[in-house]
């Protein structure tokens, strides 16, 4: 019997331990299709709120129901000594670990990564990162963007969850059983120590498996990453989180410093 470690492998990306609640489909049929499934998460995750072992634990108990295997599961950012909410300042750090970390993979089957759609500059950040990399590595026709949640066109607060950008190109979508869909609502309600961000984000997923059940995934550009991911205020601008002029200063000072 070949080793596990020869199989093809499908690598996820995720900025924060729950995003990969945009992914939970794609998660199962890679593992159905008997890829390797691996997980890289680029910040540490801890809040005011949950420290980052907390939330380490809350994913690691989602992805196993996920058929994901414990020692597949890396956390960059703990590592790395990245806070929540400053992937941006730490992209030369990031970039050598996962250049390293995709080095350990003899077959990328596919590599998945958060979208660039303005909705939390750690999102986009590792986006550019990743799209800037696979582009090196000649995998960007093996690269896919996962929509999270974005503000396009939307007034005040509101945002979309699990919307694809049309400027990220044409989406593949797959239609999510019911009995999976369920599932998957349950696994949404899997993160105690981030009850305040799912409060608000969970009807909006609730409204997605009910009216469109769907996984989408969409292609890369490295051309997209001198564009502004949308017109007007991104969510992440709104939310005085960051702002687009901050993320061009980031983006331009990592690639005048790449070696």
């Amino acid at each position: 019997m070949s080793d596990a470690r020869e199989r093809p492998a499908a690598l996820f990306l995720f900025a924060h331990q729950d995003d990969e609640f945009g992914v939970f489909q794609r998660i199962a049929d890679c593992r159905a299709q008997g890829l390797r499934v691996a997980c890289a998460y680029f910040t540490d995750g801890a809040t005011a709120s949950a420290t980052a072992a907390q939330r380490n634990l809350e994913s690691l108990a989602v992805l196993q129901k996920l058929g994901v295997e414990r020692d597949e599961v890396h956390f960059a950012g703990q590592q790395l000594g990245i806070a929540d909410a400053q992937l941006p300042q730490h992209l030369q750090r990031a970039a050598r670990w996962l250049e390293h970390w995709l080095d350990g993979y003899g077959q990328i089957d596919s590599l998945h990564v958060t979208a660039w759609e303005g909705g939390h500059h750690d999102h986009d950040a590792l986006h550019a990162l990743a799209v800037t990399v696979a582009d090196r590595r000649g995998l960007l026709a093996r690269t896919w963007q996962y929509s999270l949640y974005q503000a396009a066109g939307l007034p005040g607060p509101l945002f979309r969850v699990l919307a694809p950008l049309p400027q990220n190109g044409p989406a593949r979508t797959w239609t999510i059983p019911w009995q999976m869909r369920r599932t998957y609502l349950r696994h949404c309600l899997s993160y105690p120590s981030q009850r305040g961000t799912w409060i608000g984000l969970f009807p909006f997923v609730l409204l997605h498996y009910l009216l469109r059940g769907t996984q989408a995934l969409q292609p890369v550009d490295p051309g997209r990453l001198g564009q502004r991911p949308h017109p007007g205020p991104l969510y992440y601008e709104k939310r005085r989180f960051f702002s687009w002029d901050r993320m061009v200063q980031a983006l331009e000072a990592w690639r005048a410093n790449r070696s």
